[in-house]
């Protein structure tokens, strides 16, 4: 496989026309998003999934972490008997289609299979997408990999029903924070339109997404509040704190529950940029990172081996809690 390394921007016609080919010709296609899935993710890969499947297509999709598990936020998602453990993902495919992945290390265990790919297409909206794929649609401007997703169906002649209208109304209001975000657009809303005109509930999707948690979350919520830093000097000031595995076990929850804490605190009148540390299961740390436009934290988050976009990126640490924020504050 040779990565195809063009820059940003609008995705050209010729590559759409070129991954239309490659899709419409393959028998057996396999999907794939990054690990942690978010709305964004897991619901532009479902959507083009059950397209795909309705169109006659065998269809494998997955994300590859060793404890392979759908965050219970986005279980309501239709789909999801198209997911196939890591394990059982083909080792080489014919034709794999990434999602909402910039770099191919965000692919955890599937990373291989990628780089093994006869052919590769990568669908995502990054800023910091390195262009690994042998194709790349690739718009930095798109609200959503949702948005790239559902063209991508329209151009295929794929029709819209409900449930992949859902999944794709997930990725979108997702990554626009609910049309809160400046990447909220004319176009984002008429999209949205044209989704909801299939039927389906846009208050049972929020209430999915925004309005469940289980009581432990209030719990850990508190004490990671309690320890929660301001440092106005730094940058255009910057907020934090950090929740450790053993907050979770102590109250019973999963990492994925805690995603969230990051827009409680980035509320912060006195900082620009909020960070929050979320130790995971292994006990790596996984470092979320928010701007409200002061500073662009693509650059630190790609600085220290992440990415995404200008206003919201992370990475992982493998350094303690300090040693991590020592090495932030620094590009701050």
């Amino acid at each position: 496989m040779t990565p195809d390394l063009r820059g940003g921007g609008p995705v050209p016609v010729s590559d759409w026309d070129r991954a239309v080919g490659l899709i419409s010709s393959a028998d057996e296609i396999a999907l794939a998003c990054h690990i942690s899935p978010d709305g964004d993710a897991l619901g532009s890969m479902l959507a083009l999934g059950l397209a795909l499947r309705a169109a006659g297509k065998r269809v494998t999709a997955s994300f590859g972490e060793r404890r392979f598990r759908v965050p219970r936020l986005l279980r309501f998602l239709p789909g999801q008997e198209l997911l196939a453990e890591p394990g059982d993902y083909p080792a080489v495919p014919e034709l794999m289609i990434t999602f909402d992945v910039p770099i191919v290390d965000r692919l955890g265990m599937l990373a291989g299979n990628a780089l093994k790919a006869r052919e590769l297409i990568v669908v995502d909206h990054h800023p910091s997408n390195t262009g690994f794929g042998t194709l790349n649609l690739v718009d930095p401007a798109a609200a959503a990999t949702a948005v790239l997703a559902e063209e991508l169906l329209r151009r295929l002649g794929l029709p819209l029903d409900r449930a992949i209208a859902t999944c794709l109304y997930a990725g979108l209001v997702t990554d626009t924070g609910s049309f809160r975000h400046s990447s909220t657009t004319s176009g984002v809303h008429l999209m949205a339109a044209r989704l909801v005109a299939t039927g389906l509930n846009p208050e049972e999707i929020a209430r999915e997404l925004w309005d469940r948690s289980p009581f432990g979350y209030l719990r850990v919520l508190g004490v990671v509040l309690d320890r929660v830093t301001l440092e106005p000097e730094v940058g255009e000031g910057l907020v934090w704190t950090f929740v450790t595995r053993a907050d979770r076990v102590a109250y019973g929850l999963p990492y994925d529950e805690v995603e969230g804490i990051i827009d409680v605190i980035r509320r912060t009148d006195e900082a620009d940029t909020a960070v929050i540390l979320k130790e995971d299961d292994d006990g790596a740390w996984q470092v979320s990172t928010r701007s409200k436009g002061a500073v662009d934290v693509s650059r630190v988050a790609t600085a220290l081996g992440g990415g995404g976009h200008t206003k919201a990126a992370g990475f992982t640490s493998h350094l303690p809690v300090e040693q991590t924020m020592a090495s932030l504050r620094a590009l701050l």
